[in-house]
């Protein structure tokens, strides 16, 4: 007899219920960064809970009993302070010097430990906890503003500060999950499908949990998305342009508008889009900004490595031609694939409407990510929540995979497992091909509702 066959409809979702509860109160708050032994089981008990719905979600319960459930987890979250990343501390140190009327960009962290330019509560304790002092901030205006008035309303407080960022994180969370669904209405889509995204435990404890603000960018993209399938173009632009200002990734789909709008609906979208971006740059930028803002991403291509899969192989060549890394020169030159290969994606597609739009975003940012030389865990917000529009599921394997690469802090010292990154993208490579070549969906694993 199976599982679902011994329990009654109400106690097979109270059992769901509990244990996705269970396990992201484990991770949240009783799990540190270094602790892989407890990472595994924890996740590895969400990850069987969540597939365990998507496979056995009853017509009997309403599918927005699991959406409160969605909600209630995040909430749950609240109080947690990150155990997974460190990111929280450089959000303060910039917070605070914002709540000061400083540019968190003008200067890099050291500097303000030099005698003469202190600034209140910025000490060497905070110093100590930031992951990268040495580079200056990248973090964009919507997120930004998010630091400094969690520090303006909590100068002394990194808890109390973290607390405001997770009110918002929450409340952007709590959109997307209110969206979601009305999207997939007028994509004339399954509803459903939108407990992939809020219910995948990665979404999770890394936009709830570990305060990414990938959780910002996902909210106003879908904003901008519901406003463009509703006509309101205007608005629509201005919602893109704070997910772009939220996190700069979704400025790679820009160019799939223009083919899906047309030239007479795309200008005042792309007008708003534009205006609104500028007044939010705006209050950053000072004769230092560019130079800054660019040096932080020209070292993100050039010199950031983490979980990446055909940069590794590349690098790997290089070293065993010249015995040197040659990140400088390989990073820039995949990004420059990247953007090719989404502008083909973009331009020359063969999808008619939206829905073909969507699939060929997906393609694109997995591309973008693929050729990237890091990739951390919450990078995968973006193909997760573009998956719910499409019949490909091989984002939802790949979240559950790169959970593996928490092993790496796990060493003393850190140091990376490539035999895990391995398995990841190898596992997840077959898989995409596999469902590429079926040309349908993980009939095994999902419901028909679920994928068609």
């Amino acid at each position: 007899m199976s599982i679902k066959e011994q329990l009654p409809v109400s106690g097979t979702f109270f059992v769901q219920a509990i244990l996705l509860l269970t396990g992201t109160v484990w991770l949240g708050y009783f799990i540190e960064q270094s602790d892989f032994g407890q990472i595994l089981p924890a996740f590895a008990l969400l990850f069987v809970s969540y597939f365990w719905i998507l496979r056995t979600a009853n017509p009997q319960i309403p599918w927005k009993q699991y959406l409160y459930l969605a909600v209630l987890l995040r909430v749950v979250l609240l109080f947690a302070m990150p155990g997974l990343s460190d990111d929280l501390y450089r959000f303060v140190w910039d917070g605070r010097l914002l709540s000061q009327g400083i540019n968190p960009f003008d200067h890099l962290p050291a500097y303000y430990l030099q005698q003469g330019q202190e600034v209140a509560g910025l000490d060497q304790s905070l110093f100590d906890a930031l992951n990268s002092p040495e580079y200056y901030t990248i973090y964009p205006p919507v997120a930004q503003a998010i630091f400094g008035l969690a520090c303006l309303l909590f100068p002394k407080s990194i808890f109390g500060s973290m607390l405001v960022m997770k009110v918002f994180l929450i409340g952007c969370e709590i959109l997307s999950i209110y969206l979601l669904p009305r999207i997939l209405t007028l994509l004339k889509l399954p509803v459903e499908r939108s407990l992939i995204y809020c219910l995948n435990p990665l979404i999770l404890i890394e936009i709830s949990g570990n305060l990414h603000f990938e959780g910002a960018m996902i909210a106003f993209f879908l904003v901008g998305i519901y406003l463009l399938l509703v006509g309101r173009d205007q608005f629509a632009g201005m919602g893109m342009a704070l997910s772009i200002a939220s996190k700069l990734l979704t400025l790679i789909f820009m160019p799939f508008y223009i083919r899906r709008l047309g030239w007479k609906r795309v200008i005042p979208f792309f007008l708003a889009a534009a205006v609104l971006c500028f007044l939010l740059f705006l209050p950053m930028i000072n004769g230092v900004f560019l130079n800054h803002f660019g040096e932080s991403l020209d070292l993100y291509f050039r010199k950031f490595e983490f979980n990446a899969s055909v940069y590794y192989l590349f690098r790997w060549i290089g070293f065993q031609i010249t015995g040197y890394n040659y990140i400088a020169v390989i990073g820039p030159a995949l990004a420059l694939i990247s953007s090719i290969g989404i502008l083909v994606f973009a331009f020359f597609h063969p999808g008619h409407n939206w829905k073909g739009d969507l699939k060929y975003m997906l393609f694109g940012i997995c591309l973008y990510l693929a050729l990237s030389t890091t990739v951390h865990p919450w990078y995968l917000s973006l193909p997760i929540i573009l998956c719910c529009f499409t019949s490909y599921r091989f984002p939802i394997i790949w979240s559950a995979l790169i959970t593996l690469t928490y092993i790496n802090y796990s060493y003393q010292p850190y140091q990376e497992n490539l035999q895990i990154v391995a398995v990841e993208y190898i596992s997840v490579g077959l898989f995409f091909l596999w469902e590429v070549s079926r040309h349908s969906d993980l009939r095994l694993l999902y419901r028909k509702k679920f994928v068609e």
